[in-house]
C-alpha cells in the first residue's frame, strides 16, 4: 500500500503543494493523513479478525454497496493504469530520450507483466519492499541536498495564498489521493489475504506492518512538499500543472539549481516511485475487479476466497490495455480524467469511510477510536460538502 501511495499524490500534488505555496500546505498534508488513518487500519482490523476481505464485509452489508464501490473501482482502474503509465514513461525518457513515450509505456507493461504475472504477489511483496527502503532513503539524500543549497525568493515575491476559491479545487485533488484514494484500503485487504497465505499474520504483526507503511508514506508526502519548497517556490518559471509535464519540469529545475548531475539523482527518486505505484496499481485494481465480479456473480459463495490464478491474469492484461488505450486515444485529455477521478475519490472518500467504520464496529472499539474515527468523519464530510457548495456557486 505504501508503494501504491508514494506515487500522483506524492510526486505530484505535493511536490506542486510546495512549489506554489512554500511550507504553507504542510500542515494540511499531515492533518489529511492523521484524520484518514483510522479508515485505513479498520480495513487491517477487519480482515485478521474476520479472516475476509473487506469486499466480503461490503456484500453482507448489502449489494448495493459492492455495486458502488465496484463502480468507482472500474473508472478509477482504468484512468489511473493510464496515469501512472504515462507519468512513468515521461521520468524514464530522461534516460531514454530517443525511445517514445508511448513505446516508454509498453516497456514498462511488459516489464511489470513480467514480474506481476510469475510469482505475483510473492514479487510485488518482494521488490515493494526494496523500492520503498531505496526511495525513502534517496529522497531524504535529496532533501538534504536541496535544503544546503535553496536560496530564499526574491524580496519582491510575492507568496500566493492557498486558502482562495482558485485554489480549492487544487487542495480537493491533493486531498483525494493523499495518501492514496480510500479504494485502496479494499485492495490492501485483498493483499493481507494473499499474505496469509503465505505466511501466519497476527494482528499485532500485520498493525505494525501497516503502521510502518502508512507513517512512511506520510513522511515521505511532507518530504515531496520540501523537495518543492527548496528548488521551485519563488522562482521565476510559471509552475507546470499537468503530472508529466510538472515531473519532467521539477527534474530539470533540480539540475539547473543544484547542478547537473543531481537530474539523475531526482530523475531515479521519480521513475523509482512511479514505477512501484504501477506495480502496485495493476495488481491491486485488478485484484479487486476480479473479487467483486466474482462476489456479485450469480450462485457464487461470499464466503469463499479464490486462488490466484489464471483469472488474475487475466483481469491485469485487460486493464493494462485498457489503460493504453486511454493514453493512444485520450492522451490529450488524461490532465482532466486523472483530475476527476482524484476529485471523485474525494468525494465518495465519506462513504467509504463510514463503510469500513461501520464493518469495523462487529467487534468492539475502544471510546478513543470511535472518537478519533467520528473526527475523521466530520472532517470528510465538512470538507467534501465546502467542495459541492463551491462547485454550485461556480
Amino acid at each position: 500500500m505504501a508503494a501504491a501511495a508514494v506515487g500522483a499524490s506524492h510526486l505530484v500534488a505535493s511536490t506542486q503543494a510546495g512549489a506554489l505555496f512554500g511550507w504553507q500546505l504542510w500542515w494540511v498534508i499531515l492533518l489529511v493523513n492523521v484524520l484518514k488513518y483510522p479508515f485505513f487500519r479498520f480495513a487491517v482490523s477487519y480482515t485478521l479478525q474476520h479472516n475476509e476481505s473487506l469486499i466480503s464485509g461490503y456484500y453482507r452489508q448489502g449489494p448495493w454497496y459492492l455495486w458502488a464501490f465496484t463502480l468507482l473501482n472500474v473508472i478509477a482502474a482504468v484512468v489511473n493504469t493510464a496515469g501512472v503509465l504515462l507519468l512513468t514513461a515521461t521520468l524514464l525518457q530522461l534516460f531514454i530520450p530517443s525511445l517514445s513515450v508511448p513505446v516508454l509505456c509498453w516497456l514498462i507493461l511488459v516489464n511489470s507483466w513480467l514480474i506481476l504475472l510469475g510469482s505475483q504477489y510473492r514479487a510485488l511483496d518482494r521488490i515493494a519492499k526494496w523500492i520503498m527502503a531505496i526511495l525513502s532513503l534517496a529522497t531524504l539524500v535529496a532533501v538534504m541536498i536541496a535544503l544546503v543549497n535553496a536560496t530564499p525568493p526574491p524580496a519582491d515575491f510575492v507568496a500566493p495564498s492557498p486558502w482562495s476559491l482558485a485554489a480549492i479545487a487544487f487542495l480537493v485533488a491533493m486531498m483525494g489521493w493523499m495518501p492514496v484514494p480510500i479504494e485502496l484500503s479494499a485492495i490492501n485487504s485483498l493483499w493481507l489475504r494473499s499474505k496469509q497465505k503465505l505466511t501466519l499474520v497476527t494482528l499485532k504483526h500485520g498493525l505494525f506492518d501497516f503502521n510502518l507503511g502508512y507513517w512512511v508514506t506520510a513522511l515521505l508526502a511532507l518530504l515531496f512538499l520540501a523537495l518543492g519548497a527548496l528548488v521551485q517556490y519563488g522562482t521565476a518559471q510559471p509552475i507546470a500543472m499537468a503530472g508529466s509535464q510538472f515531473a519532467a519540469q521539477f527534474v530539470s529545475l533540480y539540475g539547473a539549481t543544484i547542478g547537473k548531475w543531481s537530474e539523475y539523482l531526482v530523475g531515479a527518486i521519480a521513475f523509482l516511485c512511479m514505477f512501484g505505484t504501477t506495480l502496485a496499481v495493476l495488481d491491486g485494481y485488478a485484484r479487486t475487479l476480479r473479487e467483486s465480479f466474482r462476489i456479485m456473480a450469480p450462485a457464487s459463495p461470499t464466503n469463499k476466497e479464490i486462488t490466484v490464478g489464471e483469472s488474475l491474469t487475466v483481469w491485469i492484461m485487460g486493464q493494462s490495455i485498457a489503460g493504453m488505450l486511454v493514453i493512444l486515444y485520450f492522451k490529450s485529455a488524461l490532465g482532466p480524467m486523472l483530475t476527476f477521478a482524484m476529485t471523485l475519490a474525494f468525494l465518495t472518500t465519506p462513504f467509504f469511510a463510514w463503510l469500513n467504520f461501520k464493518l469495523a464496529q462487529r467487534k468492539p472499539l475502544s471510546l478513543a477510536m470511535r472518537l478519533y474515527a467520528w473526527l475523521g468523519l466530520l472532517y470528510l464530510i465538512g470538507f467534501a460538502l465546502a467542495y459541492v457548495y463551491y462547485l454550485v456557486a461556480l
